[in-house]
């Protein structure tokens, strides 16, 4: 299984001198299975290049999945810019929280309305498909891929996702605010034994967390906790706080691994396969 990082930020997308070696794109992250599903995880202002590589790689027809962990506008706002929808032979299919009185596509399609875009959601070519999947439930992928999703501590809900695929887990859980007393249970469930957990990584300190425990998110610490309670093989860091600049995100991943020494960060344009061994450059001292 092949990993790749288009967007890592949480909130805003930041793009300047401060953010060049992590990235300043907000939440997207493209995966390629044992089974050659393609299949991208959120949609915020990481799938622009994202989408832009695809073009370039296309041999015909462009496939995939998108999976969208919650609908914040830091994970949906890179959509109606993601040039393979504009092509008429493409095909998605889009995959997102079932929510009691509003549908996903109409969430979806009121970001293509005036006074916001020009054109309209159902003017798009590609074939899109629009599923809502309940908290707990497994979907399949292709041949071989099997897609678990679990509901998380966060603001109007937020789904995580565990990706399996030939032996290989991918666990995606990008929005949570663990609590006081617990981590959050869903979180465990979905990370347990997997080779690679991309944990929220959004506060720099504990200080803050406490400070914005309304906003659903986590600190290093807390991810590097779950890691080990969970088993993983290795941990990313995402869903950083625009105020987070790179020497800010280095000093956390120095922090990081010296409770889980397996840590990486998660920065864009970064291709990781999956399982990943000891030499992977990351894991070394910086």
């Amino acid at each position: 299984m092949q990993i790749r990082f288009w967007g890592v930020r949480g909130t805003i997308p930041v793009p300047g001198p401060d953010t060049l070696r992590v990235g300043g794109n907000t939440s997207c992250v493209e995966v390629r299975t044992a089974d050659k599903q393609l299949i991208i995880i959120d949609a915020a202002t990481g799938i622009l290049q994202l989408g832009k590589a695809l073009q370039q790689q296309a041999n015909g027809r462009i496939v995939g999945s998108i999976l969208i962990s919650h609908t914040h506008w830091d994970h949906i706002q890179g959509l109606p810019f993601f040039t393979p929808i504009w092509g008429r032979t493409n095909r998605f299919v889009l995959l997102g929280q079932k929510r009691i009185g509003q549908r996903l596509e109409k969430i979806l399609a009121d970001q293509f309305i005036e006074p916001y875009l020009p054109f309209t959601y159902k003017a798009l070519p590609a074939d899109l498909i629009v599923k809502e999947v309940a908290d707990g439930e497994t979907l399949i992928i292709g041949d071989h891929t099997r897609v678990t999703v679990a509901n998380m501590n966060h603001p109007g809900g937020c789904l995580g996702f565990r990706i399996e695929s030939d032996g290989v887990v991918f666990t995606y859980c990008s929005d949570v605010g663990h609590y006081d007393d617990r981590f959050d249970p869903a979180v465990l469930t979905l990370a347990k034994n997997a080779d690679l957990l991309l944990h929220d990584a959004h506060f720099g300190t504990m200080t803050e967390r406490n400070e914005r425990k309304d906003w659903g998110h986590s600190t290093w610490l807390e991810a590097a906790q779950v890691a080990i309670e969970a088993n993983v093989g290795a941990l990313a860091l995402s869903h950083f706080s625009p105020d987070l600049t790179d020497d800010n995100v280095e000093n956390i991943l120095t922090q990081t691994k010296q409770i889980f020494p397996r840590t990486l960060i998660a920065r864009e344009q970064l291709t990781v396969t999956l399982p990943l061994n000891d030499n992977f450059p990351e894991f070394q001292s910086r």
